[in-house]
């Protein structure tokens, strides 16, 4: 990492993450990245296309697991364009993109691992209502977004919102 975090605070501000925390997550990370790479290992070798034996090649500019989780936790957190990212970590605009994108869903199994991911897709209202019986207060932070409206005219009345708009 091209800064270095002096302190608890420095780390919470950085990432959302206070030092003590992390050191659990890092376990986590640590064990979903070893899966994940076993994973395309095995695809690699199957498809013929493996080059050298693993841990062989350059080492990046993210050589251990904790530059990694910094890493996405730092994007996370202060949700920097990738311009700006990548120069904080001494890469391309590129390659930031792509280490991120690899490595989010990894730092998404270490949470689901940890059972503190929260779940985010329900099939039915019912399921919905499962997973929320033992919260007390919900609230949704929610933004009513534009779409394009559909030409045909039952369509159309079928997703109109009651919404009249008002003109001055």
């Amino acid at each position: 990492m091209e800064f270095e975090i002096r302190d608890d605070r420095q780390m919470r501000a950085l990432t959302g993450v206070s030092t003590e925390k992390l050191e659990t997550l890092e376990a986590a990370f640590a064990k979903a990245f070893a899966e994940e790479k076993e994973k395309i290992y095995q695809q690699q070798l199957k498809a013929g296309k493996r080059q050298r034996k693993p841990g062989g090649g350059q080492k990046g500019k993210l050589p251990t697991l904790r530059d990694k989780l910094l890493f996405v936790l730092y994007y996370l957190k202060v949700y920097p364009t990738f311009d700006v990212f990548g120069a904080q970590f001494g890469m391309a605009r590129s390659k930031a993109c792509e280490n991120l994108h690899f490595l989010y869903p990894i730092l998404g199994q270490a949470l689901i691992s940890l059972g503190v991911f929260p779940h985010r897709k329900f099939e039915t209202v019912e399921e919905f209502r499962i997973a929320c019986q033992n919260i007390e207060t919900l609230l949704i932070d929610a933004t009513e977004r534009p779409h394009r409206r559909p030409v045909d005219h039952e369509k159309q009345e079928d997703l109109y919102s009651g919404k009249k708009e008002s003109y001055p």
